[in-house]
């Protein structure tokens, strides 16, 4: 696997800032990840079409070159499915949800793809969100990749394991403690 993976984001935003990683090689590193785990983490339950993920990485690598790039320009972005993401399903995990197609962003949604992330796709939950093991009677467990008889948690695990440019609705303690890793959630993005 490639180590870029294994990078903060905040070097890899500054990478991008430099032109020493291009939008499309990061985008390209996260599919082929994705395109390798899912069988057997269950991250992901919808991804967008990888020629149309690859065409807004080329773009995004146009702005950065012309100056014009936005703080999270080329980020690729997994969005839990408990938000709404435009053209794909917010399911929550539930099967009497499974077919409801999102007409728009949710508000969070909205300003990352603003700020240049480039959503790949929904990342499992459990239904509703409301417990801490990610798994669904829709799309099954996810499991935590370093020990895939145990729960990467809830109710980000699915985002937890998808690489880098994680959720944009996370609660990534929980997910955090199940593998053995630290994340903090600033008090401003904590819902009222």
């Amino acid at each position: 696997m490639s180590d870029l993976l294994y990078r903060p984001l905040t070097k890899i935003v500054e990478l991008l800032e430099r032109r020493e990683l291009s939008p499309v090689e990061l985008m390209q590193t996260t599919l082929d990840r994705i395109d390798a785990t899912r069988e057997t983490l269950n991250c992901f339950v919808a991804l967008r079409d990888h020629d149309a993920l690859l065409v807004d990485a080329a773009s995004a690598e146009k702005r950065i070159a012309r100056g014009e790039g936005r703080p999270l320009e080329g980020i690729p972005l997994g969005v839990k499915d408990l938000e709404d993401v435009a053209g794909l399903v917010t399911s929550e995990g539930s099967v009497p949800y499974r077919d409801n197609l999102a007409t728009h962003d949710s508000v969070q949604v909205a300003r990352l793809k603003a700020a240049g992330a480039i959503v790949v796709g929904k990342t499992n939950a459990p239904e509703f969100g409301y417990t801490a093991l990610t798994k669904n009677l829709l799309f099954g467990v996810t499991c935590n990749p370093w020990n895939l008889e145990r729960t990467p948690g809830g109710s980000s695990g699915g985002s937890s394991d998808s690489g880098p440019g994680s959720s944009a609705t996370a609660s990534p303690r929980s997910p955090s403690r199940h593998r053995s890793t630290c994340a903090t959630r600033s008090r401003s993005s904590a819902r009222s």
